[in-house]
């Protein structure tokens, strides 16, 4: 018996077996999709885009509010234990970018919920949850951000720290939306077909 199952079977509930050992693996897989995404660097304008914050939340899509949460606290964990798994190989926990760690944690709580809610099973609620995650991870993200810029003398008023961590990645964020929304309804019927 899974003792990490969501509340509503989320799509790797209807595909896996449920048992501890499966729930292990799954959450040690969405941090290692987590950290192999990050590597992904994607030319754009005005900033390349990642596939970091595309995996958190699509773990927390997949995984549900349990498994994600303990996924993304491992991934946050091993990175900030030197492992160079956060974007661009990076390692490490105290700096400019702990907010937005420390929201991927968050993230994949509120996601997973919806999740195990029905809302990865709709385009529009699939976008919305991808959003709604998103603007968590830059709540947390930006705050902090703010903070340190003003620890290390630079600007730190509010409009600086949304335009450095903030504005330059919403057109990728939005991609990423759309990118979900599309998959996610997809996988599920495919499950549904194959599964019955």
């Amino acid at each position: 018996m899974s003792f990490l199952l969501s509340a509503r079977p989320t799509i790797v509930d209807r595909i896996f077996s449920k048992s501890l050992t499966t729930d292990i693996l799954l959450v040690t897989g969405g941090a290692a999709l987590t950290a192999a995404a990050a590597q992904v660097s994607i030319p754009m304008f005005p900033v390349p885009m990642t596939g970091q914050t595309f995996a958190v939340l699509l773990v927390a899509a997949t995984l549900g509010l349990t498994r994600s949460a303990l996924s993304m606290i491992l991934y946050v964990v091993v990175g900030s234990l030197g492992a160079p798994i956060f974007a661009g190989a990076a390692s490490g926990f105290f700096g400019a970018t702990t907010g937005y760690l420390i929201g991927f944690i968050a993230a994949a709580v509120v996601v997973g919920y919806l999740a195990e809610k029905g809302w990865d099973r709709t385009p529009l609620k699939v976008a919305a949850s991808f959003a709604l995650g998103s603007l968590v991870i830059y709540a947390f993200g930006v705050s902090w951000l703010s903070i340190y810029l003003g620890s290390v003398g630079a600007a730190n008023d509010l409009v600086t720290s949304l335009a450095a961590g903030m504005f330059p990645f919403l057109i990728g964020d939005a991609l990423k939306a759309a990118l979900a929304a599309a998959l996610l309804p997809s996988a599920w019927a495919a499950v549904k077909k194959i599964k019955g």
